[in-house]
């Protein structure tokens, strides 16, 4: 295929995808799910054969959208929920890649490699249609933060899975310990890799003044981890999530101006958005109907497979988690159950199965029949699910909140903002002064709105009151602080563990006393 033609199809994609966004938006139907329908019937219509190729998504694509995860999540608010996501992403994971293999090796009667490999593909969980119902419906912010965080580290604990998996049939064996071994040494490796690199390019963007060079920085360092964790041997994909995870929450808030923070945010989501077209587009393209339809029961034992060891991981890990945090509600954990939606890497990661594994192709087509029926099926029901379970409640003082957080967060931004241009000598003195006490006057007076309500909140006997649990937010992100701080102040020897322990026991009893949100 030449250049010429590449952009031809290039261009029906696009223009493909914009009709999908007008009929699906109409339809109320999730983007991404008519993305693969529509992907479906193409390939009949061009002459040349499209489909998804595995270095590019592995390489390219894969990068994109971790990074940019990566850099719009809260490592604050990451951190108050890490205890669920560890157990989801880590100990879920390998449990449910082990009941799948051993219900496919079963039903089946695939050996224990492939079903392995099959299993780590299909425990995998794209959340990027979950996300797009999310943006759509509002959902508990805490609920949002643990699928978000589970689907950041889950990509690079399948990627490192499958290696593993795979260095074994190649090798022949392996033992427990230097499995282990190589486990360690892969992901402590890349967050070393992830560490480093994000580290060191925060003085580099510091220093640049311009916004277009900002964002090249950012490109290199989002494909450039990615490479350097692959040629050092260890996970390129969990290098890039710590790489992002740093420089969205340190190298952002150093100095940057409002006017390049957006810029830079933008550009990432424009090219997320844009990496997950063309992914669930050239999945529909992947994706022979035939074989489909041929290899359907299959399939279906399949899908049962993976969600009877999603049903055996989340239930009873997340029961677990009500011994040491905030106990998860139920019926969130019927969504983290039933929106386990497989998407790109699944697709990605069949495509790299060795070469000279047995039934190589029955696989790829098993895994990219599952893929479709978990798209369709699942992501259809996603939007009704979130309304059933009643998880998108949004009452008229939670909204009057958060306008008035809108009002002060504004205000505060513009403050900062003339702040520097008075700094720069862009603005006079008398210019600023004038401007900066009409914003003065909106933040004075959202200030006071919140404190009254937040008073309201304090005085109010029912502690069952959801309508303000988004000040109840905002309160555990102080609590989080304070415990933060002490922890440091032990670590540093400035405080007696006496105490500090009592400290943090006063502070997790006002924790588990809020509202969840």
């Amino acid at each position: 295929m030449n250049v010429t033609e590449l952009v031809k199809i290039s261009i029906i994609l696009l223009l493909v995808a914009t009709g999908v966004a007008l009929v699906s938006r109409r339809l109320r139907v999730p983007y991404v799910t008519g993305l693969v329908l529509a992907g479906l019937p193409i390939t009949e219509l061009l002459s040349y054969r499209i489909g998804l190729d595995p270095a590019l998504v592995l390489n390219l694509f894969l990068p994109i959208l971790i990074f940019e995860a990566g850099i719009n999540t809260d490592v604050s608010r990451l951190r108050s929920t890490f205890k669920p996501i560890a157990l989801l992403a880590l100990p879920g994971a390998v449990i449910s890649s082990g009941i799948i293999a051993l219900l496919l090796k079963l039903g089946l009667g695939l050996a224990w490699i492939p079903a392995l490999l099959v299993g780590v593909i299909l425990a995998n969980t794209d959340t990027v249609s979950m996300i797009a119902v999310f943006k759509e419906i509002p959902v508990p912010s805490r609920l949002s933060t643990i699928v978000e965080g589970e689907t950041l580290f889950n990509d690079a604990a399948a990627l490192v899975s499958f290696n593993l998996i795979s260095q074994v049939y190649s090798t022949g064996s392996i033992t427990l310990l230097e499995g282990i071994q190589q486990l360690l040494f892969i992901s402590l490796g890349g967050c070393v890799v992830g560490l480093v690199l994000g580290y060191l390019s925060i003085p580099v963007f510091t220093r640049l003044d311009d916004p277009l060079s900002s964002l090249l920085l950012t490109v290199a360092i989002a494909l450039g981890t990615f490479q350097v964790g692959q040629f050092l041997g260890v996970s390129g994909a969990v290098a890039v999530v710590v790489a992002g995870l740093i420089f969205g929450n340190q190298g952002l808030s150093r100095n940057t101006s409002a006017s390049s923070r957006i810029t830079l945010l933008s550009f990432w989501e424009y090219a997320s958005f844009t990496v997950n077209t063309f992914i669930f587009l050239l999945i529909g393209l992947e994706i022979n109907l035939v074989t489909f339809w041929k290899t359907l029961p299959a399939v279906l034992l399949a899908v049962l497979a993976y969600q009877a060891g999603r049903i055996l991981t989340v239930y009873p890990l997340l029961a677990i988690v009500r011994w040491f945090d905030r106990p998860i509600p139920l019926r969130w954990q019927h969504l983290l159950f039933l929106g386990n939606i497989k998407g790109s890497l699944s697709m990605a990661l069949a495509l790299s199965l060795p070469t000279t594994l047995p039934g190589r192709d029955v696989l790829i087509a098993l895994v990219f029949g599952s893929v479709l029926v978990s798209l369709v099926g699942q992501g259809l029901s996603l939007p009704w699910l979130v309304k059933r379970l009643k998880l998108s409640k949004f009452s008229a003082t939670q909204q009057q909140v958060e306008e008035l957080q809108a009002q002060l967060m504004t205000g505060k931004a513009a403050q900062d903002e003339l702040d520097s241009l008075l700094k720069t000598g862009v603005l006079p003195k008398s210019v600023y002064e004038e401007m900066r006490s009409a914003y003065q006057v909106r933040v004075a007076g959202a200030e006071k709105s919140l404190r009254d309500l937040y008073n309201r909140r304090v005085d109010n006997s029912d502690a069952k009151n959801h309508d303000l649990s988004k000040l109840d937010a905002i309160r555990r992100r102080l609590l989080l602080a304070e415990k933060g701080v002490l922890n440091e102040a032990l670590r540093k020897r400035i405080l007696s563990e006496e105490i500090v322990q009592v400290r943090i026991k006063s502070i997790d009893e006002q924790l588990l006393q809020l509202d969840d949100d």
